[in-house]
């Protein structure tokens, strides 16, 4: 059985759990993070010294980083499902993965923590303001590609590029801030929420 360690309020876990659904794997999840058992505490550093969700813990140990946990179970459990094996095809799934998490993330960190979860120090306009435009800039990106593909990130075919973007687009749809108006990454949106196993993350309630 498979044990994800993180709180479902957390992006990062999502993508997981979502990875987990789309290949149809049985796992057990456990609450930790803010407002639960704590990150920082000698029991859960053991298993991930940065002190962060998600961790996976299977019959081979404990695996940090939300994009390479679910680059593992695509690999083991997908038979090229999610993640392609031909060369080519499988670096431009990561070639997305790896955007979202190095280009795409950073931007919308300051805004999403002043308007989508008002956390203390995170109220200087100045600064609101200038996430959002590199929010909506890099959103515009992903909105060319996705009118060049007409269907996913990586080509045709849904993979796992669309699990770690599609809760990416979500958090921008559910931010409460000016939008950009972006027709293909709507159209993107609306075909993710029909996928069952996106359904438990696009829902309103969940940021």
């Amino acid at each position: 059985m498979l044990k994800i360690l993180g709180r479902t309020s957390s992006l990062n876990v999502r993508k997981v759990l979502w990875t987990c659904d789309e290949l149809g794997l049985a796992y057990e999840r456990e609450d930790w993070g803010t407002g639960f058992a704590s990150t920082k505490s000698p029991e859960f550093l053991a298993l991930n010294p940065n002190g962060l969700v998600p961790v996976l813990i299977d019959e081979q140990g404990a695996l940090y980083e939300s994009n390479a946990i679910c680059r593992y179970l695509a690999a083991r459990y997908g038979a090229g499902h999610l993640l392609p094996v031909e060369p080519r095809a499988r670096a431009m799934v990561e070639q997305w993965m790896d955007w979202q998490a190095t280009t795409l993330n950073p931007t919308w960190s300051y805004a999403f923590l002043a308007l989508g979860r008002p956390t203390p120090g995170y109220d200087d306009p100045a600064k609101i303001a200038a996430s959002v435009e590199a929010w909506n800039k890099a959103m515009t990106l992903l909105d060319q590609r996705l009118a060049d593909t007409a269907a996913h990130a990586a080509g045709h075919d849904f993979t796992l590029a669309d699990v770690v973007l599609g809760v990416s687009v979500h958090r921008w749809k559910r931010t409460p801030m000016d939008r950009a108006d972006l027709p293909a990454v709507e159209a993107y949106y609306a075909r993710l929420k029909e996928r069952p196993a996106f359904g438990p993350w696009a829902l309103d309630a969940v940021g």
